[in-house]
């Protein structure tokens, strides 16, 4: 139970942390963002509790997957200011579409089979 706080408390910062970056220097943010710090992290954790291979690999297979299906979360946020839209509509809009490619893939998609 230890462990699971302290992976939390990890979390925890690496969010905020990222989120205070961002709100100072946006380029820095995406940058922060862009990179696969919520894997890296669940990767270590995964292998520090299992210690074999075969979750993480079927973890990163699936990532690399839904990765870019996620992808149109962002569309409303980056066009906003041409559309219009604040903040709670665009996320709610990109909650949206990012829903409905994440859906499809899992309706009309490949049945997930063991490494």
């Amino acid at each position: 139970m230890f462990w699971t706080f302290i992976k939390a408390g990890i979390s925890a910062v690496v969010i905020v942390a990222v989120a205070e970056v961002s709100g100072r220097f946006p380029r820095l943010g995406a940058l922060l963002l862009t990179l696969p710090l919520v894997s890296i992290l669940a990767f270590v954790m995964l292998w520090t509790k299992e210690g074999e291979m075969t979750a993480i690999t079927r973890l990163a297979r699936e990532t690399l997957v839904l990765v870019p299906l996620g992808l149109p979360f962002f569309i409303p946020f980056a066009i906003s200011s041409r559309t219009g839209l604040s903040f709670w509509p665009s996320f709610v809009l990109g909650v949206v579409l990012a829903s409905i490619t994440i859906g499809l893939w899992f309706w009309l998609g490949p049945t997930p089979t063991k490494p």
